[in-house]
């Protein structure tokens, strides 16, 4: 943590949503038949694609997520030992999902990463001043991505 951190907190990382029966056996019937047309039209490259694909959701979704520490300081926020400075977002806005609150800082970039940052409800109100004091605060929304993400129970 840093040496001048005003806020500190642990948080997930991210939301962790649990999957039916159905959930695999959709997944084994839509690899099945890519796996099919892979064969049929003798494309081995999509092939591959389709199992390293699978196998690699398969390990993201069942591992649980980790307890990551944010510090506040007058220079950003941390996660763990790395610094995000204010000054590459220029925005934030709040979330809550599925009573999960989160900061999703906006980058400046034109197609850099938005940062969400899970934060519990009994910090939210000091947290979020925080926020507020350094960078504007407008509305955030799930993204077509991100509903989708969201959706599928990744």
């Amino acid at each position: 943590m840093a040496k001048d951190s005003i806020i500190n907190w642990q948080a997930k990382e991210f939301i962790e949503r649990k999957k039916s029966a159905g959930w695999y056996v959709g997944l084994a019937i839509v690899t099945a038949a890519l796996i099919a047309l892979a064969v049929l039209l003798q494309y081995w490259t999509f092939l591959a694609v389709i199992v390293v694909a699978v196998i690699t959701l398969l390990i993201y979704t069942s591992r649980p997520p980790r307890m990551l520490h944010y510090s506040l300081t007058e220079d950003g926020i941390s996660e763990g030992n790395n610094l995000q400075p204010f000054d590459k977002f220029k925005s934030f806005g709040i979330l809550n999902e599925e009573n999960h609150y989160s900061i999703v800082l906006i980058p400046k970039q034109r197609f850099g990463m938005r940062m969400v940052v899970f934060f519990p409800e009994t910090e939210g109100e000091q947290i979020v001043d925080f926020f507020g004091e350094r960078l504007p605060m407008e509305e955030v929304k799930l993204d077509l991505l991100d509903k989708l993400v969201r959706w599928l129970r990744i």
